[in-house]
């Protein structure tokens, strides 16, 4: 399998979990995730055509949720307080798919050799990053996260 695919294959389990979580939390909070999750949409979509900004893309979005992941189990271990909340098994079953499929997309971004401008390349990484975060952040207003 060609790298871009594994970079959208890594993005698209990250987003399917985060959907499943949204369905399965009480109360289910379907918006908030779908919202989260919108700019994994690009990467999904340029990996399976294998376009090199894939990469560039997925990088931010895959090391934001690798994080929040890591920040999840570490509550659940008990060994910090970053994120807390109750997670219920199914929630904690796809903090392991998001993880696994932010681990897989990176690793994949990391082997891919691409030959775009490193000027591009970061232009590409700091605009995801803040897509990423205003995203995050849109899903937290209470009408979204109601929802």
């Amino acid at each position: 399998m060609s790298h871009g695919k594994v970079v959208a294959a890594g993005s698209l389990a990250v987003l399917i979990a985060l959907y499943v979580v949204g369905a399965v939390s009480v109360p289910p909070g379907s918006l908030r995730h779908e919202v989260q999750t919108l700019p994994l949409w690009f990467p999904i979509v340029t990996g399976f055509q294998r376009k090199e900004v894939a990469k560039w893309a997925a990088l931010p979005c895959l090391l934001f949720w690798l994080a929040i992941m890591v920040f999840i189990w570490l509550f659940l271990l008990g060994w910090a307080r970053i994120v807390t909340g109750h997670f219920t098994p199914a929630e904690i079953a796809m903090t392991l798919i998001a993880g696994v499929g932010s681990l897989l997309g990176l690793v994949a971004s990391a082997r891919w050799r691409t030959a775009t401008r490193p000027i591009t390349a970061a232009a590409v990484v700091v605009a995801f990053a803040a897509l990423q975060l205003l995203a995050f952040r849109l899903s937290l207003i209470p009408y979204v996260a109601g929802r």
